[in-house]
């Protein structure tokens, strides 16, 4: 399945425009583009921030019952979405459902004066979600329905302090449960183990994982899926499964 490189991260957030103003001012994020009640969505807000070329997307639910707060409420601040460019969408989400995963989204277009964007989403590990993002065919700031922030009190340009890109990102699964998402993602999106890290490789007196990392065919995604091993005390792993409320990106 043809992979592009890491498209965004979208983190699910209990107050957005906080979340923002930290990343702006603490990693020198630059604010580039948002979608809220002013530009027409009334369940969520969601600011965009980019450096390098890492963009990040910080939304918080604005009413009750939608599934921004839910899931806010059940984690805490964490990410939603590990969305991955494509070329072709519906390509790559066909693909993906025909050998095994989940659908979220079926694939569909958004435009808007600057163009269209094709989007699917499948499932992965926890509530996590890939989208996958064709943006060939649009010349706007970040997605139809997102305004530019340049003027609007962003932070300016320049004040980064050298992020340039994602490496990789982890999912944390419970034990017993790293063999089958290795598994999931050497079925439906065609990785190959990178690395295997025994518990013995990754160990203190007291606390142990094990990790398996997945990789593109090109090396471009690096998804480490690691589970807790067998310690004196409770794992790394553990606590973070029983904090977060199950499998998640750490």
């Amino acid at each position: 399945m043809p992979i592009d490189g890491w498209d965004h991260l979208e983190l699910y957030v209990g107050n957005a425009k906080q979340s923002a103003y930290f990343y702006e001012h603490a990693f020198g994020f630059m604010r580039t583009a948002y979608a809220g009640p002013e530009t027409g969505v009334r369940d969520r807000a969601s600011y965009v921030l980019e450096q390098g070329d890492i963009r990040l997307v910080l939304t918080s639910g604005l009413v009750a019952d939608s599934e921004v707060t839910r899931f806010a409420c059940a984690h805490g601040d964490g990410v939603k979405d590990v969305a991955l460019g494509v070329p072709d969408a519906a390509e790559a989400y066909g693909q993906a459902v025909e050998r095994g995963a989940a659908g979220v989204a079926e694939p569909h277009w958004v435009e808007d004066e600057h163009g269209r964007v094709e989007l699917a989403s499948i499932g992965t590990y926890g509530e996590n979600v890939h989208t996958f993002v064709n943006r060939s065919a649009y010349g706007g700031i970040y997605l139809p329905g997102y305004r530019s922030e340049s003027g609007n009190g962003a932070s300016p340009a320049g004040r980064g302090i050298g992020l340039r890109s994602i490496d990789h990102v982890v999912g944390n699964v419970e034990l017993g449960e790293m063999d089958r998402w290795v598994s999931y993602y050497e079925q439906v999106l065609g990785f190959t183990e990178l690395i295997h890290f025994s518990d013995e490789a990754i160990s203190t007196e007291y606390s142990a994982l094990m990790s398996k990392v997945m990789t593109d065919g090109e090396g471009k995604i690096k998804f480490p899926i690691n589970e807790p091993a067998e310690g004196k005390r409770k794992s790394q792993i553990e606590e973070y499964l029983e904090y977060y409320g199950g499998a998640g990106v750490q």
